[in-house]
């Protein structure tokens, strides 16, 4: 077995997500926007917008400044030009995934479906006729809205406490019917998703096509290997929220096949696999600012292996008890996660907040804070801002704003 160093690993896995990829020259296109997504594979779609929606920040990190309305064509419209690209579906949590990888996930919509069913027993006991009519109203209207069909349905009652928890009946049927794959994202509005019939969205070979259920989790693990470059089997398992058994199963056949090459790297404690297509390169230079759904860092702790990077994201942890902020990227810059900065788009006045900045240890303040600031000033561009204000928290705060100004 082949013995691997951090370092050798930490390249490994850079390269992989599309990090030692030359950047773009020019416009960023289409083309570009495909390159990075056969790396990352898909995109985690969040709901937190205090800087930037976590759809968009993966290809900014990869791309440079890039036209949105790129992720946006890609996902939610089509065209005889622009075919779309991207469907929405569990995958690594909510996620854009390329259309045609929408199949290998038929047996979690089986075991989805079923799980919601038995959660939703009570309602569709109680108003059985719900479900065909949420479908009925989303062929004849969609895509829509689940308030627009509430109110074409007449309304539901509410469930749950709380504003977070407070949806209508017709709000959980659109999304058993979601998660069973009969009803997909049509487009959407804002953040608003407007469901419509999947083969509305789908092309017909992709609806016909029914693989196995161990033929899709193999392909599904050979994706993350793929994204992943270098992995532990949990690592693999996590990349598609996928179970330990069938997980392992893949992972035994991919290396039997040479597909994976086990390795052993210094330091961790796992068994780790190789993919064995899996470029190494000699050094990653560059710079990039991460959000916290990156699928780079998203696995906590294969963030702690590959780059000693302690990291936990504190949007739920109460103020006074943060220790860096609430929405906190992670800095990459040459191939080494060496500081964070909690970051706020202040679209009302124009303005990239930094409320606190932070080096890791042994930060070298010299090529850390020039680089951080003009990945601060890029970002601002892309977003739209005009300026950049950095805050007073962290040992990074001061050294910055005498750069940034």
């Amino acid at each position: 077995m082949q013995t691997m160093s951090p370092d050798t690993a930490r390249r490994v896995a850079l390269a992989a997500q599309g990090f030692a990829d030359p950047p773009p020259r020019g416009e960023v296109t289409r083309r570009h926007l495909q390159r990075a997504l056969s790396r990352t594979k898909l995109l985690q779609i969040d709901s937190v917008n205090v800087a930037v929606r976590a759809h968009y920040m993966p290809l900014f990190s990869r791309l440079g400044a890039y036209a949105p309305e790129l992720v946006d064509t890609a996902a939610w419209s089509h065209s005889a030009r622009q075919p779309r690209l991207l469907v929405e579906y569990w995958a690594h949590e909510a996620s854009l995934i390329p259309i045609e990888d929408w199949p290998l996930l038929r047996w979690r919509m089986r075991e989805y479906g079923g799980a919601w069913r038995r959660r939703s027993r009570e309602l569709l006991e109680r108003s059985p006729e719900l479900v065909d009519d949420v479908l009925a109203a989303v062929k004849d209207l969609g895509p829509i809205g689940a308030g627009a069909l509430e109110r074409e349905l007449g309304g539901g009652e509410r469930q749950g406490r709380g504003p977070w928890w407070n949806r209508t009946d017709t709000k959980r049927v659109c999304e058993l019917l979601f998660a069973m794959g009969e009803l997909t994202t049509g487009t959407r509005r804002g953040f608003e998703r407007l469901y419509d019939l999947p083969e509305r969205v789908l092309p017909a070979e992709v609806l016909g096509h029914e693989p196995e259920d161990d033929e899709a989790i193999r392909a599904l693990v050979e994706r993350s290997a793929h994204a992943l470059g270098v992995a532990t089997e949990t690592d693999l398992r996590d990349y598609y929220r996928l179970s330990p058994g069938p997980s392992k199963q893949a992972v035994a056949e991919l290396v039997e096949d040479g597909v994976l090459e086990p390795v052993s790297v210094r330091g961790w404690r796992q068994p780790a696999y190789r993919y064995s297509a899996a470029r190494i390169p000699r050094k990653v230079l560059g710079r990039a600012l991460l959000c916290p759904f990156d699928p780079l860092i998203w696995e906590r702790s294969r963030a702690q292996r590959l780059f000693d990077f302690h990291y936990r994201i504190e949007i739920y942890v109460p103020e006074p008890k943060r220790q860096y902020g609430y929405y906190v990227f992670p800095f990459l810059l040459n191939g080494e996660l060496v500081a964070r900065v909690d970051l706020k788009a202040d679209r009302a006045s124009g303005v990239l907040r930094v409320p606190g900045a932070f080096g890791e240890p042994d930060c070298d303040l010299a090529e850390v804070v020039p680089e951080l600031a003009a990945a601060l000033r890029d970002m601002a561009s892309w977003l739209g801002l005009d300026d950049v204000a950095i805050g007073d928290r962290g040992d990074l705060s001061k050294p910055l704003r005498a750069v940034v100004r």
